[in-house]
């Protein structure tokens, strides 16, 4: 809301487009925390009633608002979590055979191609920019950089475990 009024439906669209603003609720989440944050006084609500269609609420947000963000945007920020199940995987996949183990690291590298490929078309589409200023622009173009570059250093560290394992691994008996 600190980008342009909205309305919840518009809200959610916002989250939905972009890949850095996760939002794991639903409809009546967004809604009851727009209704908490303007209870609260930090966001105000204008009913709009357009020639044709529903009524719609549109919300903005306040200088109560904005000061908050404020103290969150100075905050310390979480350590970034690290959480793959492929990971794991990985950990007991010497139980497998080398052509398993193999398919596994084909199957991961696919996967992580696939989602460096839709994260650079969604910079190129870049549905969710709001650029109002230069330096926004800039920081906007980082973070589906610092995506981008995720899956690509993620695609490096895989090749290279594959071709380490090509190189140094023997068939053993049994497994």
């Amino acid at each position: 809301l600190s980008w342009q009024p909205l309305a919840g439906y518009d809200l959610k669209k916002v989250f939905a487009d972009s890949p850095f603003i996760h939002w794991s609720g639903n409809n009546n989440q967004i809604y009851r925390t727009l209704i908490d944050l303007h209870h609260d006084g930090l966001v105000e609500n204008e009913v709009i009633l357009p020639e044709s269609g529903p009524a719609r609420k549109v919300y903005s947000i306040t200088e109560s608002g904005r000061s908050e963000l404020r103290d969150w945007l100075s905050s310390v920020p979480e350590a970034p979590q690290h959480r793959n199940e492929f990971l794991v995987q990985l950990a007991w996949s010497d139980e497998m055979s080398p052509s398993e183990v193999t398919a596994l690291l084909d199957g991961y590298i696919h996967a992580v191609e696939v989602q460096r490929l839709v994260a650079q078309e969604e910079k190129r589409r870049s549905r969710v920019n709001p650029a109002r200023t230069a330096r926004e622009a800039i920081l906007w173009a980082a973070l589906h950089d610092n995506r981008i570059g995720y899956y690509e250093n993620e695609l490096a560290w895989a090749r290279r475990l594959q071709a380490e394992l090509d190189h140094d691994v023997t068939p053993t008996d049994g497994v």
